[in-house]
């Protein structure tokens, strides 16, 4: 299975209309919490336990083992790792099942672009009662701010993941192109990847399919113009500007072009792609360091920032999965250790374990000051150049990813899929999801849209 599907890609909205429908379906659940229950608490995830062949998903697979393994040999309440299939796919109405039925897990991942759902609905408990004031100025603010409302955090990240461009040093080399040619304006994006395109190859690979993974690799276009779905000050819709009909003029452009594929070749497998001679660009993120370290080692590869348009800035989204805590969980307050414990404290054992995370078992850019201080004194960014070049070139432009509703993310998806799958007006698109994203507005009662 791909990266894009097993590592990023979010319940579909759809979702929405089984578990939330706003924010009632979650705010009647029952609670399960019991005492004296010997049951272990379950942390549903997409990584473990599994048997698995791939060196990096091997890793990351007993780094989950280890973490539940560690805190089990310590405390007397129990911690489960339960392997979700399809826990990411956008079809899977497993989890929002779940907890609209009353029954969700104890912990869970969820991405930013799924935590309104959650956190309006109550279904999240806080864990700064449970983290040391120096623990919870160790997180990024931008980062952590996307799971907290107020002073109450819902959700601790492990990891960020930042975007950007790859592209295959063979396809250019096989076109007759280099370093120099890499592009740095969306005219010359385009321009390129129309010279890298062939009968097999395409030159340039944008998301294709409609989900949460979609819009959030769409946003760093819309804010390179400047563009906002909502302002953050006054909470209001400004999606109706320049810079959102440029950025799905942009997607649309590049397959009425024939430079992009209306579909993800070699099923969303980035090295597999390269590696075959169907992709030459590719938009993505970090986590593909890991993939061709593991997969593909001696694959010659390499990672440009996502160029802007006339007159933009340099923008790239942060993503990233956190760790999450059932309030109405069996023992909420026994679970929110764990999470903490495990991954949000500033003993030695939580630092070095975020930061295998973050370079051993995958490819990412620390959540935490320590985490990343930890990398650093271990060699990290020099023993992996690809990560250091993340670290110096694509982090200082990113802006973490956007947490809104699934009614909003549907208005925003409709329009991307409209323009890039369908070749509709971008302007019209723009207008029809300004419309739909005001009318959600008037009766919006929930966490800050940001």
């Amino acid at each position: 299975m791909s990266d894009r599907v097993t590592r990023r890609a979010v319940l579909h909205a759809g979702v929405a209309a089984t578990a939330v429908a706003g924010a009632g379906g979650l705010v009647g659940c029952g609670s399960r919490s019991t005492t004296g229950d010997d049951t272990p608490l379950q942390f549903w995830q997409f990584y473990a336990p599994q048997s698995l062949s791939q060196p990096d998903l091997k890793a990351q697979n007993q780094w989950f083992l280890d973490a539940a393994a560690d805190w089990n040999a310590r405390n007397k309440t129990k911690v489960q790792m339960v392997y979700i299939p399809n826990f990411t796919d956008p079809s899977n109405t497993r989890l929002a099942t779940a907890f609209a039925s009353g029954s969700g897990p104890d912990i869970f991942l969820i991405s930013p672009g799924d935590f309104l759902r959650y956190a309006n609905g109550g279904a999240l408990f806080d864990l700064a009662p449970f983290m040391t004031k120096e623990a919870i100025a160790d997180f990024s603010p931008s980062v952590l701010s996307t799971r907290t409302i107020g002073d109450k955090i819902f959700g601790l990240p492990m990891e960020v993941e930042p975007l950007a461009m790859f592209y295959s040093k063979p396809a250019f080399e096989k076109a007759h192109l280099s370093e120099a040619d890499l592009p740095t304006s969306w005219d010359e994006l385009l321009e390129v990847a129309g010279k890298l395109t062939t009968a097999t190859q395409s030159g340039l690979v944008f998301e294709t399919t409609p989900g949460y993974f979609q819009n959030f690799t769409w946003y760093p276009w819309l804010w390179q113009g400047g563009g906002e779905v909502i302002d953050p000050q006054t909470q209001k819709a400004t999606f109706d500007s320049p810079a959102a009909v440029q950025a799905l003029t942009l997607w649309g452009d590049s397959i009425a072009k024939g430079v992009a594929p209306r579909t993800l070749p070699a099923n969303g497998d980035l090295p597999g792609a390269f590696r075959e001679g169907f992709a030459a660009m590719w938009q993505s993120g970090i986590w593909q360091v890991a993939g061709f370290r593991a997969n593909q080692p001696d694959f010659q590869y390499g990672v440009f920032p996502l160029p802007t348009p006339p007159g933009g800035k340099p923008a790239t989204v942060l993503g990233g999965w956190a760790w999450c805590v059932n309030a109405r969980g069996r023992n909420p307050e026994a679970a929110a250790k764990f999470v903490v414990e495990s991954i949000g404290s500033m003993s030695a054992a939580s630092i070095a374990r975020v930061a295998t995370w973050c370079s051993v078992a995958k490819s990412d850019m620390a959540p935490r000051k320590s985490v990343e201080a930890h990398m650093a004194a271990s060699g990290v960014f020099t023993k992996d150049p690809m990560l250091g070049y993340f670290r110096d070139k694509i982090l200082p432009a990113g802006r973490s990813e956007p947490r809104y509703p699934p009614p909003l993310y549907k208005a925003l998806s409709n329009a991307i899929q409209n323009v890039q799958s369908a070749g509709a007006n971008a302007a019209g698109q723009v207008r029809v999801a300004q419309g739909a994203i005001e009318a959600f507005l008037e009766t919006y009662d929930g966490g800050s849209l940001r």
